[in-house]
Order: structure tokens, then sequence, then C-alpha cells
């Protein structure tokens, strides 16, 4: 079962799709700010980070960029979620080094592709 780490601060956000994540067979850990995001994917090793970009603390393009930075975390792959859909958002996102995007609210058929994906790529799951 891959492991994702969740990192949002909207509680309700959380809740909802970390339960429709579990329903869906993967082992949720949260992170409710940006810096809690670094930390646990450091101590968790989660099979892939699912990043809101605006966060406490820290946002999660710094978030992001600090995780990618580290050579023992930089291989986790990071899908940025947020409601900014336009396309220089996107950019910004894969700049501070994302592997995906998508965008909020959040369609589950459409993100749960974007992580097989990813997960199949690193041979996770």
């Amino acid at each position: 079962m891959a492991r994702i780490l969740l990192v949002e601060d909207n509680e309700m956000n959380r809740d909802m799709l970390s339960r429709r994540l579990q329903r869906r067979g993967f082992d949720v850990v949260i992170a409710d700010n940006g810096e809690s995001g670094v930390e646990k994917v450091t101590s968790e090793r989660p099979d892939l980070v699912l990043m809101d970009m605006s966060l406490p603390v820290i946002d999660g393009w710094e978030a992001t960029r600090r995780i990618k930075a580290d050579p023992a975390t930089a291989s986790i792959p990071v899908i940025a979620l947020t409601a900014h859909a336009m396309a220089e958002d996107r950019q910004q996102a894969l700049d501070a080094g994302c592997d995906d995007y998508d965008s909020k609210p959040v369609d589950l058929s459409r993100l749960l592709s974007k992580i097989e994906t990813l997960l199949a790529h690193i041979g996770a799951r």
C-alpha cells in the first residue's frame, strides 16, 4: 500500500480528501502546514506528497523547494494542489519542483490518475 503525505491546512479539505484516498487503499499521513510537511517527508518517507500551495508557516512552494533540495527526499513525487488555476500558477508549481499540478476543487478521478502515474513511474503501489 502506497503512503501519501497530504499537506493541507483546511480541515474540511484535509478530512474529505484523506478519507477518499484511504477508501482507495492508500495509507495517508497528514500535515497541516508547510514546515510540518517538510518534517513529515523526512520522518515518514511517503511514496508521494499532495502539497497545498497556500499554507501557513511556510507555503507549499517553499516546502516543495526544501523537499527537492534534500538528496534524501528529492525523488519523492510532489503534486501541487491549489485553487490558483492559471497557467502561470501551474508553471510556478513546476518551477518549485512539483512533479505535477492539480487544481481545486479536486476532481478525484483526475487526481487518482496523476497519483497512479507517478507511483507507477517510481515503482510504488
